[in-house]
């Protein structure tokens, strides 16, 4: 099923209501779970016991942001928004990437996560790119927070997630666990 395909079925379950439950996921893609390691083990200095992998090749629909538990060897799964700059025709697939301030869009690679913060988003968590492809998130405000536009009603009523100014955005209701299991230097690797 190539990319097209696979949106068109994740938003028909979404619009029927059976893509809103969000907990234990699938398997990470097995390449991307390799780069993430990869990064994992390259950048030591990010804590052991756990991990997290955006997925995205994966439709803003479907739930991507992996939130992996080493110790207990569980992986759950949440909807995250990709930037606008990177799905200029709104179609719910990114297909492009930028480290540019101003793109509006995503950056791929290892993030380290920092302090959680309450700002303009509310409670949001300080990300800081480790990569040349990212290594900017801090002068760019690259974060993670939630909006509205990531909410089951949302996506019910407009048949997509909205798109982020390059940040990675989530439901409000999900955001406080997702931000505890990850604050405090947590490797997350994104991927496409």
């Amino acid at each position: 099923m190539n990319r097209r395909n696979f949106h068109r079925a994740a938003l028909a379950l979404a619009l029927t209501g059976k893509a809103f439950a969000q907990g234990p996921a699938g398997p990470v893609r097995a390449d991307l779970m390799d780069q993430a390691k990869t990064a994992w083990k390259h950048w030591a200095q990010t804590r052991r016991d756990r991990l997290a992998i955006v997925d995205f090749h994966l439709p803003s629909i479907a739930p991507r942001l992996f939130l992996v538990d080493i110790p207990k060897n569980e992986t759950r799964a949440f909807r995250t928004a990709h930037g606008r700059g990177s799905d200029r025709d709104h179609d719910g697939l990114a297909e492009s990437f930028s480290n540019t301030g101003g793109s509006l869009a995503s950056s791929l690679g290892a993030y380290s996560t920092g302090k959680r913060y309450y700002g303009g988003h509310g409670l949001s968590l300080r990300l800081m790119g480790l990569e040349p492809s990212n290594d900017a998130a801090l002068a760019r405000a690259i974060v993670l927070h939630s909006a509205d536009y990531m909410t089951p009603e949302y996506i019910r009523r407009f048949g997509r997630p909205g798109r982020s100014f390059g940040c990675f955005v989530m439901d409000p209701a999900q955001l406080e666990p997702v931000i505890a299991f990850l604050e405090g230097g947590v490797l997350l690797f994104a991927g496409a």
